[in-house]
């Protein structure tokens, strides 16, 4: 395909793209859904067909997605749900893919390696499509970050399985222990490739003055990472989790300026989208209905032996968390295996599949089926499924709460930024001081209103615990900092172990008892 000929097809793609999302808000339904129904007859609008590479999709779409998320993704939060998602991404994966590679084998004959080729890549859960309705619809905080903890760790997980997978089927086998220390190596190796180059790039990044030089080391953080870590044979995506996170968390500290921050996040939220656009295009251009029609009873069964590996993993495993751990409410657990929607990966990963495998059409027309029932099934009926579930309960209390908060936080912002300017010499004094005392106003009346919210007490504001959450979400974030120093202090030999345990102890149940957010 010549350029002019990709020119020409990436104009076409853009423009329905943009119909589609025109359509989408306007019928509400699903914006990644209606991109896979569009693209399903984009096929005979083109004069040579196209399809998703799944090397383009690996090396580049893939670490895109992931750094985005990673340096979106706060670790205070991620660190107060890690249980849940290590639960989710780790042991729910492998059990998930083991148990629908066995219904698989036996309901439509598959031998062992297709059939746990196709667990992996069904267990893998894309939450686009939940992550786009959330932030239509609120939900509590902590069902959010499970959501997005999941998917952020989950396509780590798939990768390092069906790697695995490919393995044995190369060299035709491999021990128990074999496979433990290969996993150990992909994914410690990956953590390691990704903390040095995350810490690597943060002091050439405080040394950028240029948003769009800062810009650049992003690129080449995500997708050399990723290079790097396959290069030496470990895990690139976990690498890119890593490095996101530490990038996200620790690069951009309080010195980043307002500009540079905006310039960074605005690039990768266009970035995000239009990797995604393409991608579930592209999703609808490769489905050929023919052959999906002929196929569909095993795709009906796919997608039932998929949700049953999802109920048996989901329920159980979340509802022993309760024993070490804040226990999940039960609608939260519905949304979690009602919003097992497949996308992206399933499709790069069943392409990957070696050309040698036997049955690998039959497999590729399997998973495409899946994915496409998956996305309009599910996709379409996720924005009504969390409202009938009662998951947003945003009271107009909590709505004069976050306004009073985004006021106070905007103040302080741009006090922080006239700070910086006064210092820099940019602002003459007499302006920052008038300035300064603007801002302190608006300041001065949010924490007036918040205080006054805060002292009411729960029958106050309702007799609606929910109404307090904001309050609540403070105090956890107030006693995790109280742990984190018992902890450092451990560390450095500071207090008796004996004494801060028994302290940390405490801090642990006060936490248990507060309400989720």
């Amino acid at each position: 395909m010549n350029i002019t000929e990709l020119v020409k097809i990436s104009i076409i793609l853009l423009l329905v793209a943009t119909g589609v999302a025109l359509v989408s808000r306007r019928l509400r339904i699903p914006y990644v859904t209606g991109l896979v129904l569009a693209g399903l007859p984009i096929t005979e609008l083109l004069s040579r067909p196209i399809g998703l590479d799944p090397a383009l999709v690996l090396n580049l779409f893939l670490p895109i997605l992931i750094f985005d998320a990673g340096i979106n993704t706060d670790i205070s939060r991620l660190r107060s749900t890690f249980k849940p998602i290590a639960l989710l991404a780790g042991p729910g994966a492998v059990l998930s893919s083991a148990i629908i590679a066995v219904l698989l084998k036996f309901g439509l004959g598959l031998t062992w390696i297709p059939a746990l080729f196709v667990g992996v890549i069904l267990a893998n859960t894309d939450t686009v499509s939940m992550i786009a309705v959330f932030k239509e619809i609120q939900v509590p905080s902590r069902l959010s970050a499970i959501v997005e903890g999941e998917t952020l760790f989950n396509d780590a997980a798939a990768l390092v399985s069906f790697n695995l997978i490919l393995q044995v089927y190369s060299t035709g086998s491999l021990t128990l222990l074999e496979g433990i220390q290969q996993v150990l190596f992909i994914s410690v190796g990956g953590c390691l490739v990704g903390l040095v180059l995350g810490y690597l790039s943060i002091p050439i990044f405080s040394r950028l003055d240029d948003p769009l030089g800062s810009l650049l080391l992003t690129v080449a953080v995500a997708l050399g990472t990723f290079q790097v870590g396959q290069s030496l044979g470990v895990s690139g995506a976990v690498a890119v989790v890593v490095a996101g996170l530490i990038f996200g968390n620790f690069g951009l500290s309080r010195n980043t300026s307002a500009s540079s921050r905006i310039t960074l996040f605005s690039f990768w939220e266009y970035a995000s989208f239009t990797v995604n656009t393409f991608i579930f295009l592209l999703i609808g251009v490769e489905i050929n209905l023919v052959t999906l029609w002929k196929t569909l009873p095993a795709i009906l069964l796919a997608v039932l032996v998929y949700q049953a590996g999802r109920i048996l993993t989901v329920y159980p495993l979340l509802t022993a968390i309760r024993w070490f751990d804040r226990p999940i409410p039960l609608r939260w657990q519905h949304l979690l295996f009602l919003g097992n929607i497949k996308g992206s990966l399933s499709m790069a990963l069943v392409l990957s599949l070696p050309s040698t495998l036997p049955g690998r059409e039959f497999l590729i027309t399997l998973v495409f089926g899946c994915v496409l029932v998956s996305l309009v099934g599910q996709g379409l009926s996720l924005p009504g499924l969390v409202k009938r579930l009662k998951l947003s309960k945003f009271s107009e209390a909590q709505h004069q709460v976050e306004e009073m908060q985004a006021q106070l936080m905007t103040g302080k912002a741009a006090q922080d930024e006239l700070d910086s300017l006064l210092k820099s010499g940019v602002l003459p004094k007499s302006l920052y001081e008038e300035m300064r005392s603007a801002y302190q106003v608006r300041i001065a009346g949010a924490e007036k209103a918040l205080r006054e919210f805060y002292n009411r007490r729960p029958d106050e504001l309702g007799a609606k615990r929910d109404d307090s959450s904001k309050l609540e979400t403070i105090r956890r974030r107030l006693l995790l900092a109280e742990k984190g120093a018992l902890n450092e202090a451990i560390r450095k030999r500071i207090l008796a172990e004996d004494i801060a345990r028994g302290r940390i102890q405490t801090i642990d149940e006060q936490l248990l008892q507060l309400d989720d957010d």
